[in-house]
């Protein structure tokens, strides 16, 4: 009997092995729709967002400017039309990918 392995059965385990990782290794991900609830998330960030810009530059100018409410409501009013604007953009290019028949992505294009 000797030391050194045969390199046919070696051959044949590695083939075996290749096959088994084949057949238990993840099948990538096919689906590529987004859910009605990551689109609503999408929706209500990108307004609290226009309301958090809105109430930093106010705020930043009411502090600079000594005028505390003024600048304050007029950004965060300004901020929420900014949002309000985002949101409906973002509706309508749901609804068009919708109507396409493709799914939406989530990121702008």
């Amino acid at each position: 009997m000797s030391d050194e392995p045969d390199p046919e059965r070696l051959e044949a385990l590695e083939k075996r092995l290749a096959e088994i990782k084949k057949a238990s290794a993840p099948k990538p991900r096919v689906d590529e729709h987004y859910s009605a609830a990551s689109q609503g998330w999408r929706m209500v960030i990108e307004l609290v967002a226009g309301l958090g810009i809105g109430f930093g530059i106010g705020y930043g100018l009411d502090t600079v400017f000594g005028t505390m409410p003024l600048f304050l409501v007029l950004f965060i009013l300004l901020g929420f039309v900014a949002g309000v604007k985002t949101m409906l953009r973002t509706a309508k290019e749901i609804q068009d990918a919708q109507a396409a028949g493709k799914p939406a992505s989530d990121e702008g294009e």
